[in-house]
């Protein structure tokens, strides 16, 4: 990925040092709360996370687990880490991973409570825990499948659509996915791009008068700290063609004690701002993600989310069901289903097509209209994002459009004459 990188060190006593690298052992601080943090804005620590937090970090204080500094300072990155969560022997040469592994393992202690006690056929351990199976190469991968680097005129701008661009502000991301479509670029030994690395791109946008829309990603936008992310916020809402800016972001389900009162007023101040959250398992919708969607959708920001379809954590109808109502019931509005990306290793990750127009078919009809996210694949050689769809439209009968609906059943639709004036 064309990127820029200049190391910055924050101006803000209380935020995330932009250097962060994760500890080789859990962090001294935790058991002697020598950590100072001001008081926390997010409040929420379901009964699961409790136990958690007693079994693990028994002498941390609630002030501190729910902030999100500490949170990041204190993940776990290495397997002698995740050890003391779940029983790592149960992979497959984990030395032999961790000394090859291609994309940094970083979870956070909250997401790790989601890990108590799982094996490796849990969804969420599939997602985050590194396999030896993604050192097994499939044909057709390629570590930029998108062409995103193609696609980019300038540092850290990914220009695809007449409208609208990509803008990757960061290359770290609180917990990395193992299927990420962007494990080419994000952080291995860097972290935030910083101010100065995004000026070129800030030009871009401003001398491109056809940009309307800027979608902020990386890594996750929500890492930087809030000086650094608002900067980026004003200098392109200061642009006067810029109509809408975009954020996509894991931050809420992974790092919920992010989503603080402070926060969230500094980004209403930039309306229209919209998000687009990654989900990838109904297992992550808990206390503490509903309070962090909860506080974005009141300040006004329309949510989204996008899932990867992947293989044996989602791809069937009953899981993605669930997951899409339940978003519902948190005010964000199911957007895409993505076919995984061809990355290098992903073929244990990735389904069949077929599997996700099934899901879809199953969605359809079956439960309500919002809850039924567009199918698309993004088209490897940089073509874009293509919508897929189940075969609703048969053909014609002399003047009548055939339909089969969710059931399965024909209707005859009466279309207009062609020479109907």
């Amino acid at each position: 990925m064309n990127v820029k990188i200049i190391e910055e060190t924050s101006p803000l006593d209380d935020e995330v040092p932009l250097q962060l690298v994760g500890y080789n052992k859990i962090s001294e601080n935790v058991k002697s709360n020598l950590f100072r943090l001001k008081k926390t804005e997010f409040s929420t620590i379901s009964p699961q996370t409790k136990n958690f937090i007693q079994k693990h970090f028994p002498n941390t204080p609630e002030e501190q687990w729910n902030s999100w500094r500490w949170q990041i300072k204190n993940s776990f990155t290495t397997f002698e880490q995740l050890s003391e969560v779940v029983d790592v022997k149960q992979l497959m040469n984990e030395a032999f991973i961790a000394a090859h592994k291609k994309l940094p393992l970083r979870i956070t202690p909250y997401y790790a409570s989601l890990l108590e006690g799982a094996d490796i056929n849990n969804p969420i351990f599939k997602g985050v825990v590194p396999s030896i199976k993604e050192l097994q190469m499939s044909p057709g991968e390629a570590s930029d499948p998108l062409h995103e680097e193609k696609c980019s005129p300038v540092p850290n701008i990914v220009h695809r659509y007449p409208d609208r661009v990509l803008f990757l502000a960061t290359g770290f991301c609180s917990t990395y996915c193992r299927y990420c479509t962007r494990s080419h670029m994000v952080s291995k030994e860097k972290v935030h791009y910083g101010k100065a690395a995004w000026q070129e791109g800030i030009e871009y946008v401003r001398n491109n008068k056809n940009v309307r829309d800027v979608l902020i990603s990386g890594g996750d936008p929500l890492t930087m700290p809030e000086a650094h992310l608002e900067y980026l916020l004003e200098s392109l809402r200061n642009i006067s063609h810029v109509e809408i800016i975009r954020i996509g972001t894991k931050v809420p389900v992974v790092l919920p004690q992010r989503i603080t009162n402070s926060f969230v007023n500094m980004l209403r101040r930039y309306h229209p701002l919209f998000m687009s959250i990654h989900f990838m398992h109904p297992m992550e919708l808990t206390p503490e993600v509903e309070e962090a969607c909860s506080k974005l959708a009141n300040a006004g920001i329309p949510l989204g989310s996008q899932t990867v379809l992947l293989k044996g954590i989602n791809d069937s109808v009953t899981v993605m069901t669930k997951l899409m109502q339940g978003l519902l019931k948190n005010r964000v509005r199911p957007y895409y289903i993505y076919q995984c990306d061809p990355i290098p290793g992903s073929g244990h990750f990735r389904t069949s097509v077929e599997k996700g127009l099934e899901i879809i078919k199953g969605l359809r009809g079956f439960t309500s209209g919002y809850a039924v996210p567009h199918f698309v694949i993004d088209a490897p050689g940089g073509g874009g994002k293509i919508p897929l769809l189940p075969e609703y439209y048969i053909g014609r009968d002399e003047n009548n459009v055939i339909l089969l609906n969710y059931e399965g059943k024909k209707y005859y639709y009466p279309d207009a004459p062609v020479n109907y004036k």
